[in-house]
C-alpha cells in the first residue's frame, strides 16, 4: 500500500552511480559479414508450410481471378484488378498458413535447459511519457512484490526512465516513485530518472539509459507503461537469457488483460483464442532470426549496446529523422551481428493492455503507421537476415493493405458503372466485329469469393478449434461461451474493418504528403467521447459508405450485395465508434461469460495487488498539482530528491524558458498570477529549479 508524506525517506538517492557502456550507432553501409548457425530442419519446415503455402494459394486464387476476367477481352481496369486482388490475398494468405504451421508445431516446447542466474543483475525498465503514474508505479509494485517474495530482491532492480514533459503529470509521478520507492524499500531497488532533453522519443529515452547505467545489468526486461510480468515469467526469462550464450532477445506474447470496454474486450477475446496459434506459427518458422515488439522481452545488455545503436535517417520526409518504429530494427541489428532474437510464445505471465475504443487505436496507429512506413528507408540496410526484412515488410503491409483493399473496392466500382454503360452502347466508333466491354465468369466468381473466406477465417478456426482442446482455455471459459465469444468478435471485426481500412489510408496518405504524427500519450484508460467529436471523425466515413451504397444501388445492385459487410461498416460507423467504448456492452457481455479470458474467470494475486496499489495511490496523488507542492515543504524535497539537477546551458544558448520564468515571478504580486503566465516550459522550469520554486511559494498565495 500507499506510504503516507511524513514516512517518505528523503535521503535516499533517487539514481545509481553511473556505470557507462558506449553505445554507437550502427552503419547501414556496413556488412559485417557475421556467420550465423543453422536454424534447423523444424524452421525449414515451417518456412516451407508458411512461404510455400501461401505462394501456392496465392498463385492459385490469382489464376482464378484471371479465368474470371477471361471470358472476353482483357481490359485494363481488370488487369488492375487481378493485380490488386494479388496483393491483398498473399497476406490473407501468410496468416493462415502460418496459423497451420503453429497448429502443426504446438506441441513441441521452444524452451531450453535452465542455467543458473546467480550472480546476474537484470533491471526492469520502464520508459513513461506523461502516463497515470498510479498505474504505472502499481504494476512495478506488485511485480516488485512477487519478487522479493520470491527470494531474488538481488537479482531485479526497477528503474523508472521518464520523458514527461507535462507539469501536472510530472508533480504526480514524482510523488508516485517516491511513495513506490518506500512501499520497496530494503525488498527491491526503484531507481527513476527523468530527461530534460526528448531527443529521439522512446528510443532516445532508453538510448540514454543504457548509455549511463548499462554496465549496471547483464540483462534488461523492457517494460510498457500497461506491462505486467508474473515472477515465474521474469524468472524464466533470465534462465532462458543465461542458458544460451549466444541469446540476444527474448521476445513474450504479452495477453491483452484489464479490458472494461467492448473494444477492449474483442481485442483481448481474440488475442487470447486466435493470437497464440499463429504466434506459435511465426516463432516456428523465424526460429532465431525473430522480432521485438519494443517491451515485454528480455534483452542482453552488452550486446544491445554493442550492436543496436540507432542513426538517424537522411533522405526526405517520411523516411528521414529519428527511427520511430525502432524495435524492428534493434532486434534486426542485433541478429545482423550474429546475436539471436528469439519468441517464447508457450510461455505465459505477460500481460499488456488494449486501447480503450477505436479512437484511441487509430490515435495511437498513426505513429505507428509512419514509424513502419519509415522502414523502407532501413531495408537497403546491408547484411539484416531476410526474415528480419520480412518482418519490417509486414510492418509496412499492415498498413499498405489498406490503401490496396480500397483501390480494389474502387476499381469494382468503376467497372460496375462501366458495364451499365457499356451494355447500353454496344459497338464504339472503332471497327470491331464484337463489343468491347468486360466480363466475368459469375459462377468462378463465387466460388473464388467462398475461397477467399475460407482462408481469411482458418486463424480463427484453427484458434477456436485449439481453444476446445486446451484445457487451461477450454475449463475456465466452456466451449459455447468460446464459440458465442468467437460469433461476436468476428461479427464486429467485420464491421470495423472497414473504418479501419479508410483510417489507415488516411494514414497513408498523409505520412507521404510529409505530415509528423507528433508523439501523444498514449489513451490507455476511456474517459468518453463526445458525439460531436465521433460525428467529426467518422464524418467523411459515413459520406464514403453512404455514397458507395447509393452508386452501387443504382449501377449494380448485385456488387452492392457482395460490399454489404463493407459498406454497413461505413454508414454505421459513428454509432459503431461510440459502441467501441461502451462500458455497458462490455458488462452485459461479461455477465454472460462472454469475450471473458481466463484471468477474468480468476483473478491472479499480482493483478489484485496492482489494483490495490493503484486505488490507494490514485487517491494518494489524485489532488497533487503545482499549488500543493509550493505549499508543502515535504512534497518539495520529495520531488526535487527525484528531479535531480537540471542540466548546465551550454554556451550561447542560455535557458530562455528558465530565464522567462524567473522574471514573471519577479514581476508577479500572487503565487497564482504568476502560475497564469506560465506556459508548459517554464513551469517544466520551475519544477526542475528549487530556487525557483521557492522564491514562487515566497509570494503571497
Amino acid at each position: 500500500m500507499a506510504l503516507p508524506m511524513d514516512t517518505i525517506n528523503l535521503k535516499e538517492q533517487a539514481i545509481p552511480p553511473e556505470a557507462k557502456l558506449d553505445m554507437p550507432a550502427q552503419d547501414f553501409k556496413k556488412n559485417l559479414n557475421v556467420k550465423h548457425r543453422w536454424q534447423g530442419w523444424r524452421a525449414l519446415v515451417a518456412r516451407l508450410i508458411t512461404f510455400g503455402g501461401a505462394l501456392s494459394l496465392t498463385g492459385y486464387a490469382t489464376y482464378q481471378m484471371v479465368l474470371i476476367v477471361s471470358e472476353g477481352m482483357v481490359t485494363a481496369l481488370q488487369w488492375a484488378m487481378v493485380s490488386l486482388f494479388a496483393i491483398t490475398f498473399v497476406w490473407i494468405a501468410l496468416a493462415a498458413c502460418a496459423a497451420v504451421c503453429g497448429f502443426v508445431f504446438s506441441g513441441k516446447s521452444q524452451f531450453k535447459k535452465r542455467a543458473s542466474i546467480s550472480g546476474k543483475k537484470t533491471v526492469l525498465l520502464m520508459p513513461t511519457y506523461n502516463e497515470d503514474p498510479s498505474e504505472t508505479c502499481a504494476a512495478l509494485y506488485s511485480m516488485g512484490e512477487n519478487i522479493a517474495a520470491e527470494g531474488l530482491g538481488d537479482l531485479f532492480e526497477i528503474f523508472i526512465i521518464s520523458d514527461s514533459n507535462n507539469p501536472d503529470v510530472w508533480v504526480k509521478e514524482t510523488a508516485a516513485v517516491q511513495r513506490l520507492k518506500d512501499a520497496l524499500a530494503g525488498k527491491v531497488n526503484v531507481w527513476y530518472r527523468r530527461r530534460h532533453d526528448n531527443k529521439a522519443k522512446k528510443a532516445g529515452n532508453v538510448h540514454e539509459f543504457v548509455s549511463r547505467w548499462g554496465a549496471r545489468y547483464d540483462y534488461m526486461l523492457v517494460l510498457d507503461a500497461d506491462s505486467l510480468l508474473s515472477v515465474d515469467t521474469l524468472k524464466t526469462l533470465m534462465e532462458e537469457m543465461a542458458t544460451d550464450d549466444n541469446s540476444g532477445i527474448i521476445q513474450t506474447l504479452p495477453c491483452l488483460y484489464r479490458g472494461d470496454t467492448l473494444f477492449a474486450r474483442l481485442q483481448q477475446f481474440a488475442g487470447t483464442i486466435y493470437g497464440p496459434i499463429v504466434a506459435r506459427g511465426v516463432t516456428a518458422w523465424q526460429g532465431d532470426d525473430g522480432n521485438y515488439w519494443g517491451h515485454n522481452a528480455i534483452i542482453r545488455v552488452k550486446a544491445f549496446a554493442d550492436t543496436a545503436g540507432l542513426p538517424t535517417l537522411g533522405g526526405i520526409k517520411p523516411f528521414k529523422g529519428d527511427i520511430l518504429s525502432h524495435d524492428f530494427v534493434e532486434a534486426a541489428l542485433m541478429r545482423r551481428a550474429g546475436w539471436s532474437v528469439r519468441m517464447l510464445p508457450e510461455l505465459k505471465g505477460s500481460w499488456e493492455e488494449s486501447p480503450p475504443s477505436l479512437s484511441d487505436v487509430a490515435i495511437r496507429d498513426r505513429r505507428w503507421a509512419q514509424g513502419n512506413i519509415q522502414h523502407l528507408a532501413v531495408l537497403k540496410a546491408k547484411g539484416l537476415r531476410w526474415p528480419n526484412r520480412f518482418h519490417m515488410i509486414t510492418g509496412v503491409m499492415g498498413y499498405m493493405a489498406s490503401p490496396f483493399w480500397l483501390a480494389l473496392i474502387l476499381v469494382g466500382i468503376v467497372m460496375a458503372i462501366q458495364i451499365h454503360y457499356v451494355n447500353i452502347e454496344y459497338f464504339t466508333d472503332e471497327y470491331s466485329l464484337f463489343p468491347n466491354w468486360p466480363l466475368f465468369d459469375s459462377e468462378r466468381m463465387l466460388l473464388l469469393f467462398m475461397f477467399t473466406m475460407v482462408i481469411l477465417l482458418v486463424p480463427k478456426a484453427l484458434g477456436l478449434l485449439r481453444a476446445f482442446f486446451h484445457s487451461p482455455l477450454r475449463k475456465p471459459l466452456g466451449i459455447i461461451r468460446l464459440t458465442l465469444g468467437a460469433i461476436v468478435e468476428m461479427f464486429f471485426s467485420i464491421l470495423y474493418a472497414p473504418i479501419f481500412m479508410l483510417i489507415h489510408s488516411k494514414h497513408i496518405f498523409d505520412i507521404f504528403r510529409g505530415r509528423d504524427s507528433g508523439w501523444a500519450t498514449q489513451q490507455r484508460q476511456y474517459k468518453g467521447a463526445p458525439w460531436g467529436l465521433l460525428c467529426k471523425q467518422h464524418f467523411w466515413h459515413t459520406v464514403i459508405g453512404v455514397s458507395i451504397t447509393a452508386v452501387l444501388y443504382y449501377y449494380s445492385p448485385m456488387l452492392l450485395v457482395w460490399l454489404s459487410p463493407t459498406v454497413i461498416g461505413l454508414v454505421f460507423s459513428i454509432p459503431l465508434s461510440a459502441l467501441s467504448g461502451s462500458r455497458t456492452l462490455a458488462k452485459m457481455f461479461r455477465f454472460f461469460g462472454i469475450l471473458n479470458i481466463p484471468e477474468e474467470v480468476k483473478e491472479l494475486p499480482i493483478m489484485q495487488q496492482r489494483d490495490q496499489f493503484s486505488e490507494a495511490l490514485q487517491k494518494d496523488i489524485e489532488h497533487l498539482d503545482i499549488a500543493a507542492l509550493l505549499n508543502n515543504s515535504k512534497l518539495q524535497q520529495a520531488h526535487f530528491n527525484m528531479a535531480g539537477q537540471a542540466p548546465e546551458p551550454k554556451r550561447g544558448q542560455p535557458n530562455i524558458n528558465k530565464i522567462s520564468a524567473e522574471c514573471k515571478i519577479n514581476d508577479a504580486n500572487l503565487q497564482q498570477e504568476a502560475l497564469d503566465w506560465f506556459t508548459k516550459q517554464e513551469l517544466m522550469e520551475v519544477l526542475c529549479e528549487p530556487l525557483l520554486l521557492k522564491k514562487l511559494a515566497l509570494k503571497v498565495a
